[in-house]
């Protein structure tokens, strides 16, 4: 079994000249929920649907095939992609 590590800013800060070739630097937009028809406030979206991938799967895609061995055999990744409809307003 793999071993589980924590995820920290300094381990992101580690992987990201490794990975920066592979992925796209992609925007924050801040939006106000005042604008949905929610009470005001601010909340900021990375838009990790601009990768290559059409999301953030990529940046641990790639950070897993650069820091193991690659198989003899080669490597296939698949993505089950669980689809996500965030609701604006209750159900």
């Amino acid at each position: 079994m793999l071993e589980k590590k924590t995820i920290t800013r300094e381990r992101i800060a580690a992987v990201e000249p490794r990975i920066r070739p592979y992925i796209r630097h992609t925007p924050v937009m801040r939006v106000d929920m005042a604008d949905f028809g929610r009470p005001a406030f601010p909340v900021d979206l990375k838009l990790e649907s601009l990768q290559h991938s059409g999301s953030f799967k990529a940046r641990g895609a790639f950070t897993n095939l650069l820091t193991r061995p690659v198989p003899e055999a080669g490597v296939v990744a698949a993505s089950g992609a669980i689809t996500v409809r965030p609701s604006l307003t209750p159900p």
